[in-house]
């Protein structure tokens, strides 16, 4: 059985030396987000009992048969959506989600701001930046990444803090970190959310302020869907 709590405590220890090793190391510390996708329940249970509060998942369906009996209970868990987003199912994660990380399109952006009000749970949306420009990847290609941050935040008023991306799997992880920040810094938003298992140390060199982690944390996944 993986060791959660160590895995957790490593992983923590790790983000707070890179972090003190970074310049950022004045700013917020960098936030460890659980990836639960196809984790077994009693690995999610193990994590909140031994504090994990934030959590991301891929698909809205999953989440919610996940998280919607476990919200009932725990009233302090953050639960990001760090999966793509389908137009058909902005209603249902918009009272599922605290924070949306991949608002990728102008379709999305514009569905969501149709069933966006004070009501609904989410409170911030980060925008999914392609930084690759790989065909087969979401997220907004660079070059269009300024107008659509503008088109999003005045616009359509919403709350966008933030920006996240996924690295090419066979490039180095920096110069899409790199890239990332630059875009964020000229827009003036203040989170980002990049690193994963393999590259998180990384992602908070260029100031990632959440990383997102999952085999690290919860080991291999045991769910096939």
């Amino acid at each position: 059985m993986e060791n959660i709590e160590k895995n957790r405590e490593e992983l923590l220890n790790d983000i707070n030396i890179s972090y003190l090793n970074s310049k950022f190391k004045g700013s917020k510390v960098t936030k460890l987000v659980a990836v639960s996708k196809k984790q077994d329940e009693n690995k999610i249970d193990t994590a909140i009992k031994i504090g994990q509060r934030i959590f991301g998942e891929n698909r809205v369906q999953e989440a919610s048969q996940r998280w919607e009996e476990r919200l009932k209970h725990i009233d302090d868990l953050e639960l990001r959506l760090i999966g793509p987003l389908q137009t058909n199912k902005v209603k249902q994660a918009l009272k599922l989600f605290d924070i949306i990380e991949t608002v990728d399109r102008e379709k999305l952006a514009k569905e969501i701001h149709l069933h966006f009000d004070n009501k609904v749970k989410t409170k911030s949306f980060f925008i999914q930046i392609n930084t690759g420009s790989e065909s087969q990847k979401s997220g907004i290609l660079p070059l269009e990444s300024d107008s659509f941050i503008q088109y999003c935040v005045n616009d359509l008023k919403l709350p966008v803090i933030g920006l996240m991306c996924i690295p090419p799997y066979d490039e180095e992880s920096a110069m899409h970190f790199c890239l990332l920040k630059k875009i964020a810094d000229r827009n003036q938003l203040s989170e980002l959310s990049m690193g994963m298992s393999e590259d998180f140390k990384e992602g908070i060199k260029f100031g990632a302020t959440s990383v997102r982690i999952g085999t690290k944390f919860f080991g291999q996944r045991t769910i096939v869907l």
